[in-house]
């Protein structure tokens, strides 16, 4: 019998599919994080949510964001929810998290600096989600009100405080491109105290020092190049600033002085990502010197987009495809092909592809028979197209965010149906074809030639919501 194979989940957070060097029409390169696309790279993975603890929290279940309660990024996910990486460490694999997690978000945002999470304090609880091994950082902007590894580390050298000052100074949060305050600064401490450094540090210690008896299942989750856009001075001065002039106007032009800050950002924002490609070949190099690279399995996603501009916006939250579609592949020693797939995928189907490596049933390993509704598990495995042996696994995939709209999106349409507008007979939607009109400009809701797709995707949504409920939890002791 064929030893299992090990596991290694690489996540960044923020990142466009245009900012990947594996796939086409890249505006970056990422040469060591093109190493994981030798198997297979996926053009139209969409995120099933785009907000960092729905997308998390979904990837960790298996599950669609109204099925376990974390539609958007308010409360936390229950740990009586089936993850995978319980499943994995039942049947013998070690389990490890390292970086931002983001499952939990039960303050609101008001609160008061440092009365968040203590994700220190936490780490013994966080272990209930099935992890062995758990060094958790908050993700950059969150640390005005948590606590984590990455900062104790800052907390150690007396930083602390002035780190929550860095990132609160570096700007608030706005969807609108015209209004943001992000400057782009340089990270004013040490190089070694950045946190996708510390990350790295701890993937490379964690595959080294990894028990020798078991096979195991890595998650590695990088907080950069969401913002604040603080790249070390080393990194910044590696990449030029550029104007290039190249936004999807969408609505309205940008301003001359928006644009020369969103070109400040990019620059920044490149910057962060060549920080984290160089993590991973400093991943990649230590399973060569560990024996490991013919025996793991590595795979690449990203919670959701960004986007720096285009259609006049900023951040994620949307449907378009610079926030919803993200850059996904899997190297699979065993199918070293590398081959392009433009089929629809999602994120959650990583999920689905873990446990099928580790010989597992991912709707078995992931459901549970009581209470009702846990057994809807809707994450499908990829290894039916990294084996060659089809060229899809769905005919579309599905988005939703913070119960303001839903997504349908196949490999020639996508369709947007807004929640908290229109009325029942009249609903608010948008229909664009992919192929044609890639901006996502051209709204064919009302042309009497798309009829027939308008109508295929509205079923489509109307069936998947109803035959996903949300999963039935429990709190109450029963009789012993």
């Amino acid at each position: 019998m064929n030893s299992p194979l090990n596991i290694l989940f690489l996540m960044t957070d923020q990142q466009r599919a245009d900012h990947v060097g594996f796939l086409p029409g890249s505006t970056f390169e990422t040469p060591n994080i093109d190493r994981i696309a030798d198997s297979v790279a996926f053009a139209d993975c969409a995120t099933v949510n785009p907000i960092c603890t729905p997308a998390r929290t979904a990837l960790l279940t298996g599950k669609y964001t109204h099925q376990i309660g974390t539609l958007s990024m308010s409360g936390d996910l229950s740990p009586q929810h089936p993850t995978y990486m319980r499943a994995m460490q039942e049947i013998g694999y070690f389990t490890a998290g390292i970086g931002k997690f983001h499952w939990l978000q039960g303050w609101p945002w008001q609160a008061d600096r440092g009365k968040g999470h203590d994700l220190v304090a936490l780490k013994e609880k966080m272990k209930g989600f099935g992890l062995d091994y758990v060094w958790e950082t908050a993700g950059k902007q969150l640390a005005q009100r948590n606590y984590c590894e990455q900062m104790a580390v800052l907390d150690q050298k007396g930083l602390l405080e002035a780190y929550r000052d860095h990132t609160y100074a570096r700007g608030r949060n706005f969807n609108e491109a015209s209004k943001v305050e992000f400057t782009g600064e340089p990270w004013p401490f040490d190089d070694e105290d950045y946190v996708d450094i510390l990350t790295g540090d701890r993937i490379v210690e964690c595959i080294r020092e990894r028990p020798q008896d078991k096979p195991f299942c890595i998650f590695g989750s990088f907080c950069g190049p969401h913002a604040p856009f603080d790249p070390p001075q080393s990194y910044l001065d590696q990449i030029p600033y550029e104007e290039v002039d190249d936004f999807v106007v969408g609505d309205a032009e940008l301003p001359p002085e928006t644009k020369e800050l969103m070109w400040t950002l990019r620059r920044s924002y490149r910057a962060m990502l060549r920080v984290i490609d160089d993590q991973v070949g400093r991943i990649f190099e230590t399973l060569e010197q560990e024996g490991l690279l013919d025996n793991t399995v590595v795979f690449f996603t990203t919670d959701h987009g960004e986007m720096m501009g285009d259609h006049g916006r900023f951040q994620k939250s949307t449907w378009h495809h610079q926030a919803s579609t993200v850059p996904t592949a899997v190297r699979h020693p065993h199918h070293l092909n590398r081959r392009l797939n433009a089929s629809p995928v999602e994120i959650t189907d990583i999920t689905a592809t873990i446990l099928d490596i580790a010989g597992l049933n991912p709707v078995a390993a992931l459901s549970k028979p009581w209470p009702a509704f846990n057994n809807i598990v809707p994450c499908r495995s990829l290894m039916p197209i990294v084996r060659g042996e089809t060229d899809r696994i769905r005919e579309f995939a599905f988005s939703e965010c913070s119960g303001q709209w839903q997504m349908i999106q196949t490999e020639e349409w996508k369709y947007v149906r807004f929640l908290q507008t229109g009325s029942p007979g009249a609903p608010d939607e948008r229909l664009f074809n992919k192929k044609t009109d890639p901006d996502e400009l051209m709204d064919r809701a009302g042309d009497q030639t798309c009829v027939n797709a308008l109508q295929w995707c509205r079923d489509q949504r109307e069936h998947l919501v109803d035959t996903t409920p949300p999963a039935q939890l429990k709190w109450a002791p029963v009789i012993p």
